[in-house]
């Protein structure tokens, strides 16, 4: 899940040149151009979505009998369900369940996770060790199936499957900032604070942190693609959302038992949910690119 940034040095975002080498590097790579434009359009999506369906109703679970099991057209382009839903409207719809739940996730796993991991990192001795050893007994078990297990406990919803996949991924950024903060804290600036006696808690949130946000914005790019794929997993299985709610997992799960005849039920939100992933990979790789200084232009 965590990717390599033990070797990124500080504030290599704010180098001279930054978007000018941004919008070169985008213009050569096509595809992070795709991720891009998928990004803004699912962002679009999220937040205009109730204006932009076609029939923002069937959010809500009203039903429309009289196009049931409809097949795509020139009226409903992804078809209808077995309610006469109009399925385009739903996957418009369910952007904004799938942004909110991966942007929460990832930015209540940050908020957890780096804080305790540039302790860790910076302090060292027994305060790393106490937060090493709780953070490797969370990331014994596999983000998913440790989600799986906290919402089986707490009931099915929405809201206890965002809690849940938050405790399974701030483990992932207590090591990442961990790591960070080891390589650091034996920089010169660094250095020059302890000197100057400029307290702990100071070099580490006014130091230590913001010279980590680089490697962090990158690795959060990936998985907040990585958590919408988690979100549909716990709602395909019946531990996310619940009905009517227009989630992307959820619509797959419904329509799978039709799949053989009417195949656009499962397949759109299925498709909604690949290219969303692909394209927060897609973008996260471009910013990994842009952000490590080994990386030539």
């Amino acid at each position: 899940m965590a990717a390599s940034f033990s070797q990124l040095p500080a504030n290599v975002s704010e180098r001279p040149g930054f978007l000018l080498r941004a919008s070169r590097a985008i213009r050569r790579d096509l595809l992070a151009l795709f991720g891009l434009v998928v990004i803004v359009l699912v962002l679009v999506l999220a937040v205009f979505g109730p204006w932009l369906a076609p029939e923002p109703g069937t959010g809500s679970g009203v039903v429309g009998v009289g196009a049931r099991m409809q097949a795509p057209s020139a009226a409903h382009p992804f078809g209808t369900d077995w309610l006469g839903r109009d399925v385009l409207s739903r996957v418009i719809l369910g952007a904004r369940i799938a942004i909110q739940v991966s942007f929460v996730v990832v930015g209540l796993a940050i908020l957890v996770g780096v804080p305790l991991g540039a302790v860790a990192g910076y302090r060292r001795g027994r305060i790393d060790g106490l937060i090493m050893r709780v953070t490797d007994l969370f990331l014994a078990f596999p983000p998913l199936l440790l989600a799986m297990a906290i919402v089986a406990a707490l009931g099915p919803g929405l809201q206890n499957a965002t809690l849940a996949l938050v405790v399974s991924w701030w483990p992932w950024y207590t090591r990442i900032a961990r790591g960070l903060a080891v390589s650091l804290r034996e920089w010169p600036f660094v250095d020059a604070s302890r000197a100057m006696g400029i307290r702990e808690s100071t070099i580490i949130f006014r130091h230590i942190v913001p010279n980590s946000v680089g490697p962090i914005v990158v690795q959060a790019t990936i998985d907040i693609g990585t958590v919408i794929l988690a979100a549909g997993g716990l709602a395909f299985i019946g531990l996310g959302a619940r009905p009517p709610a227009p989630d992307w997992g959820l619509m797959v799960a419904e329509g799978r038992q039709y799949i053989l005849d009417q195949w656009w039920l499962s397949t759109f939100p299925g498709l909604a949910i690949f290219v969303t992933e692909l394209a927060f990979n897609l973008v996260g790789d471009l910013l990994l690119r842009l952000l490590d200084p080994r990386q030539e232009d």
